[in-house]
């Protein structure tokens, strides 16, 4: 494919097309009239040699290779815009620019609740956009990169992209306070035989494959889409939690649970900002990850 032929504002054609399905409000959208956007889906059929979208009764539906395109369509249009604004120099207290950053809750109050004061502190107009870490991150991780400005992750889930280390954190167990099969100590085999609340996503693959070669199969009788809502599915049951030592003592207050200390040397987590290498020479970018590089270190001297 020679890129250096292609008309790159067919791209901004492209996502309107697909994502209305409607000529008229797809001009509309990108500031086009329609016969200018008959035009460019023209030229994006004859390119693709697929009519993108087909006429079904009144309205159009998006053809096999349509539905593909609509999300790689997104993706492209994600990196286009994140190349064009880059920028030589960035003065943080003169700027207005919004960063997005994937990732967990639990990285969100541990690390991201910091990060946003400071950002706040030294650069008002710019804005902090954190959104869920999608479940298929570690199947192609290029392209979760390509369409955020960083991946708050710990080291063990994914690799062979560019990271700044931030801190450290540790596993432990929680339990109910008034437990009563576990008093201080935990042992191997009240892991295999209580019930457990399990953190759904692969975040914390790393010490779940640790459990598994130790022997140790969690029986998961809750499964959870948040760190912050185990405490509360523990307290008052025979369950156990795995979860990471800065959080627990976070949620210390909301639920009457106590953290115990693995019956094994568990494998610490090292949490870092990963990002794509189109950002690594972004003024914007650099300072972005220095920032976060700050609170990182402020976090683990704290």
């Amino acid at each position: 494919m020679n890129l250096a032929r292609l008309d790159l504002n067919l791209v901004v054609a492209l996502r309107a097309l697909l994502e209305e399905r409607n000529v008229t409000r797809a001009g509309q959208r990108v500031g086009l009239s329609q016969p200018a956007m008959s035009a460019a889906l023209a030229r994006l059929r004859r390119h693709f040699d697929d009519d993108l979208l087909a006429r079904v009764g009144g309205h159009y539906e998006l053809t096999a290779l349509g539905q593909v395109l609509l999300d790689r369509t997104s993706t492209a249009y994600d990196v286009l815009e994140r190349l064009f604004a880059s920028q030589a120099d960035f003065d943080p207290a003169g700027e207005t620019r919004e960063f997005k950053l994937i990732a967990s809750d639990y990285a969100v109050a541990v690390f991201g609740t910091e990060l946003a004061r400071v950002v706040h502190e030294e650069g008002p107009g710019i804005r902090l956009r954190f959104t869920q870490t999608p479940p298929g991150v570690t199947d192609d991780t290029a392209t979760t990169l390509s369409a955020c400005d960083g991946l708050l992750m710990p080291h063990g889930v994914i690799s062979d992209f560019p990271a700044t280390d931030l801190y450290e954190d540790r596993w432990v167990f929680l339990v109910a306070d008034d437990h009563p099969g576990v008093g201080e100590r935990l042992t191997r085999d009240d892991l295999s035989r209580l019930p457990w609340v399990t953190y759904q996503r692969t975040y914390d693959a790393p010490a779940v494959r640790q459990l598994g070669m130790l022997g140790v199969e969690p029986r998961a009788e809750v499964s959870v889409d948040s760190f912050q809502l185990l405490p509360l599915l523990v307290a008052g049951t025979r369950r156990v939690a795995l979860v990471q030592a800065r959080l627990a003592r976070l949620l210390a207050p909301l639920a009457p649970v106590r953290t115990v200390e693995p019956p094994y040397e568990a494998v610490p987590l090292r949490e870092a900002l990963w990002w794509h290498p189109v950002h690594t020479h972004d003024a914007a970018h650099i300072w972005l990850r220095e920032t976060a590089a700050r609170v990182g270190r402020r976090l683990a001297g704290g």
